[in-house]
């Protein structure tokens, strides 16, 4: 290495701000690109008078951060940026609380709780029978059971610490949820065209069924702006249960040699408040300043921009941070596993949405 170098890589070691810099620029070069490629295409379908499908930005920026990532490589100097994906995609979700007046979102998180708990019941169900069929790990099984049924990722991390799960269960559980959700992000949209879903129903499935928060937020976009909205609602009435569901394993494990609860009520209510995704309350929070008018038309149409811009560095990040070789090692019974839960909960929550959805309008 030149002393140019070196004396550079001191200055970005020294300055810590300045190391998120290369990647949060790759996130906005991807994201940009994906929304060239869509408007690309689209001019291109009109200029030549052809039908070419309308691929959203969504999709173009996950595909392109993904070819990077398993093709060209992440070299270190542009992880630091490209791992702040999640904090941009918690700032999208608060931002698009101004879309939400306080009264929708009631009747909306009502009305998805019901179908959560169902779809809950259903996920763990299978997913417990089957990991014990294709001879999965008890606490493997449960981890895969917590991130199909309430929000992925952060849930199987919450679950890992809470029933003394090991860093390898826990690796195998995250790639096959990670897995799934690129498998829901693709397939979705199609079969959500083929069936001509509402807007509304087509969020609601998604929301309800696409296990990641980042992978729900990016099929509803994939589909719809509205659509979006309406996942990013129904997820969070999902996410917001991650605490006492968690708290019930852990409760359950502690009885068969796994990590004990903390005793005591505010024991508990630690546990559920340190496990609760604290951006559903910004959420609700700008919901609320929405619904008593301290936002003018402009301003809400600012943050709706605003949330759109922190969406597009997300959908970059969760393909450059998507490891194909990650989900090799992993093998394919916890993917099988994880498979067949979300088949059932995907196709048990399109029906419950088609049977009841009319009574949101």
């Amino acid at each position: 290495m030149s002393t140019a170098e070196t004396t550079a890589g001191r200055g970005i070691a020294a300055v810590p701000a300045v190391r998120y810099l290369p990647g949060l620029l790759l996130l906005l070069a991807v994201g940009v690109l994906g929304t060239f490629a869509q408007n690309g295409l689209r001019s291109l379908g009109k200029a030549t008078g052809t039908a070419l499908p309308d691929i959203e930005y969504v999709l173009w920026a996950i595909v392109i951060g993904l070819v990077i990532r398993n093709v060209v490589g992440l070299p270190a100097l542009f992880r630091p940026g490209v791992a702040t994906y999640e904090f941009w995609l918690k700032t999208g979700i608060v931002l698009l609380g101004a879309r939400f007046v306080l009264g929708d979102l009631a009747k909306l998180g009502g009305f998805s709780l019901g179908i959560i708990l169902i779809d809950m019941a259903i996920a763990t169900t299978v997913i417990l029978l089957v990991g014990r069929a294709f001879g999965l790990s008890g606490k493997l099984s449960t981890l895969l059971a917590i991130g199909t049924s309430i929000c992925g990722v952060s849930a199987i991390i919450a679950g890992r610490g809470a029933i003394d799960a090991d860093d390898e269960d826990s690796g195998y559980a995250i790639a096959a949820i990670l897995a799934l959700g690129a498998v829901a992000l693709f397939s979705f949209p199609a079969i959500g065209h083929l069936l001509n879903l509402s807007d509304t129903q087509f969020g609601l499935w998604a929301g309800l069924a696409v296990d990641n928060t980042a992978e729900a937020t990016a099929t509803g976009a994939a589909y719809s702006a509205q659509a979006q909205q309406i996942a990013v609602a129904v997820k969070n009435t999902r996410n917001a249960l991650i605490g006492l569901v968690v708290l019930g394993y852990a409760a359950y494990w502690s009885t068969r040699g796994g990590r004990t609860v903390a005793a005591g009520l505010g024991g508990r209510a630690a546990f559920v408040w340190r496990t609760f995704p604290k951006f559903v309350l910004g959420f609700i929070a700008v919901s609320a300043l929405a619904t008593a008018g301290l936002f003018t038309k402009a301003e809400v149409t600012s943050l709706g921009n605003l949330s759109k811009w922190a969406f597009l560095l997300c959908f970059a990040g969760v393909g450059l941070n998507f490891d194909l070789r990650e989900l090799a090692r992993s093998g394919l019974r916890p993917l099988v596993v994880a498979a067949l839960g979300l088949v059932v909960v995907a196709a048990c929550s399109l029906g419950l949405v088609l049977l009841t959805s009319g009574w949101l309008a």
